[in-house]
């Protein structure tokens, strides 16, 4: 599936870049959020976190990076990502194909944290409604585990102009610690054109004081 959608993908880019030029934009977003929660677990030991980042597109290419301050309980003082990839439209489906590269600044030696991803996304819209699925694969995931797979389902809801539901199931598949299920649904507002505010329930499949039940807000500008 993934490799039919990125031929047909190809083939409408190609397509689209013969209709019109592609055009370079940078974006960029920072935010505050009471709990930064990362697949139903949470990356600073239930407290608060700053976070910002910048995206570039040109066309079906995106690239970006993005930092969030994190609590392991150690020496670690935040997280920063890369990622980049393509997207495109294949009949009614939109797909995303990407890499994302995750590290963590002031690790303990030994920690292992750093890791890389691949993604295959895709979903559809209904009007206001947008249903999609997703797939990451790392070779070489973070601590003591090796390959490691995260399936999930997901769907928003678009109410009006300002306010909108969304949430999400998901699956890690892990090879040496435990596999688990985690799921979110929130509440998102748009305060104003560049800044918004997301309240979101999270759960996991497995009882710890960092994956117990809890509500983040997140308050974030994009500009």
């Amino acid at each position: 599936l993934v490799f039919i959608l990125c031929a047909s993908g190809l083939v409408s880019l190609a397509g689209g870049a013969m209709a019109e030029e592609p055009v370079a934009a940078f974006s960029f977003n920072a935010g505050v959020t009471s709990d930064y929660v990362w697949r139903g677990i949470s990356q600073t030991d239930g407290n608060a976190a700053v976070q910002g980042g910048v995206d570039f597109t040109y066309g079906g290419f995106y690239a970006g990076g993005w930092a969030s301050t994190v609590d392991f309980g150690d020496s670690t003082d935040f997280e920063w990502d890369l990622t980049a990839g393509v997207t495109g439209t294949a009949g009614a489906i939109d797909w995303d194909l990407g890499l994302a590269y995750y590290a963590y600044a002031g690790a303990p030696s030994g920690a292992d944290y750093d890791f890389v991803e691949l993604k295959a996304a895709a979903s559809h819209s209904f009007e206001k409604l947008t249903l999609g699925a997703l797939v990451y694969y790392s070779p070489d995931f973070s601590g003591v585990d090796e390959t490691a797979t995260y399936l999930e389902a997901n769907g928003a809801y678009e109410i009006n102009d300002r306010w909108s539901v969304s949430g999400g199931v998901g699956r890690q598949f892990l090879d040496v610690t435990s596999d688990y299920t985690a799921w979110n649904l929130g509440v998102g507002v748009n305060l104003t054109k560049a800044l918004s505010l997301d309240v979101r329930y999270w759960d996991a499949s497995y009882s710890s004081a960092l994956t117990d039940a809890r509500l983040s807000a997140t308050l974030g500008a994009a500009f």
